[in-house]
């Protein structure tokens, strides 16, 4: 019987305060999964990468990230993740993420691309303590319009989990089996937009941002959201393009202006 080589990864990261500045407390790096820290300017910037090229069906990624008391971390991905088409009979890949915020931290990955026939289950848990501070940021983009691409068919479940002090305040899943484009098509979902981009502030004073989302959003499709300490906001477009300029019109909002991180430059 014929078997093909799979990704296996996992990547263990925490970061603490020492002295008023944030220090790596934890690393465990296994298989494809990496970090690299660039040199610090306010926030401590760690950027995660999956050195297999990409994820296929089969392949099985864990990340588990913690940012205790007063520090203060942007987590963000090297490059778009692209999740290719999986063989027939592939097990769909696996993506895990668990994020335990006692600081300040944001998950800021840039762009999955998705490839026709694609399949995976991706999970988001995120644990956020009382007083803690949250931004995340998950973006779904549905072929390279620009190159001609439609994702025709896919297996793919996407699940967002937030709890603040132990409470589940929010699942979010997006499920979608079979033929994408026309369920994309449809009004009700996506009405022909090729791209979906949701961002989550967590915050003692996140309702305090609803208007200055929804304003940096003006002119995109967009829907913004306040309640129980949390700002939830849903973006679709056209294509990738698209999707990140409403992200980068947006974030600013959040972020008390601060840039993006480098590798979104590159």
């Amino acid at each position: 019987m014929l078997t093909y080589q799979r990704a296996r990864g996992e990547l263990v990261v925490t970061l603490k305060s020492r002295d008023g500045t944030t220090v790596l407390d934890d690393l465990r790096q296994d298989g494809c999964m990496k970090a690299r820290f660039p040199r610090p300017v306010d926030w401590m910037e760690v950027t995660t990468l999956n050195a297999s090229g990409g994820v296929a069906g089969g392949d099985r990624l864990s990340t588990s990230l913690r940012v205790r008391s007063g520090a203060r971390t942007t987590f963000t991905a090297q490059a778009a993740e692209r999740f290719y088409r999986a063989l027939p009979g592939d097990p769909p890949a696996t993506v895990r993420t668990r994020i335990l915020v006692e600081g300040a931290a944001e998950w800021l990955p840039q762009e999955s691309i998705l490839f026709d026939r694609c399949a995976f289950d991706r999970r988001l848990e995120v644990d956020v303590a009382p007083g803690a501070w949250f931004l995340g940021l998950e973006t779904l983009v549905f072929g390279r319009t620009a190159m001609g691409e439609v994702v025709h068919h896919a297996r793919l479940r996407d699940t967002i989990r937030i709890r603040q002090g132990g409470r589940l305040t929010l699942h979010d899943a997006i499920r979608m089996e079979g033929p994408v484009a026309e369920t994309m098509a449809r009004p009700a979902t996506g009405n022909g937009a090729a791209a979906i981009a949701t961002i989550i502030l967590v915050a003692p004073d996140a309702a305090a941002h609803l208007d200055q989302l929804r304003d940096a959003l003006a002119g995109h499709q967009a829907g913004v959201s306040a309640w129980d300490g949390m700002l939830v906001a849903r973006i679709v477009a056209q294509d990738g393009a698209c999707i990140r300029a409403a992200i980068v019109a947006g974030l600013p909002a959040l972020r008390d202006g601060r840039a993006l991180p480098r590798v979104w430059n590159c």
